[in-house]
């Protein structure tokens, strides 16, 4: 459905042919939009960069609590 919307398709057509929602429809649209190129060259869609938001906030947590080990382990 993605292609058939890059390829002109109206969320309303696709809807119609189809069956699925204009909102999921569009939901799924947005989420395979490309939204940056990285420096490899490689598109990065928009769910492939609020995946990689995710997981930078869990590693920062992550390294945050190796942070305080460290410290509580050097007191001793």
């Amino acid at each position: 459905m993605i292609d058939l919307h890059e390829k002109g398709h109206s969320f309303k057509e696709l809807h119609e042919e189809y069956g699925p929602s204009l909102d999921t429809i569009r939901k799924w649209v947005q989420a395979a939009t490309v939204i940056a190129i990285d420096h490899q060259g490689t598109a990065v869609t928009n769910e492939q960069f609020k995946q990689l938001q995710k997981e930078n906030r869990r590693l920062r947590e992550e390294l945050d609590i190796l942070k305080r080990a460290a410290v509580l382990l050097a007191k001793r």
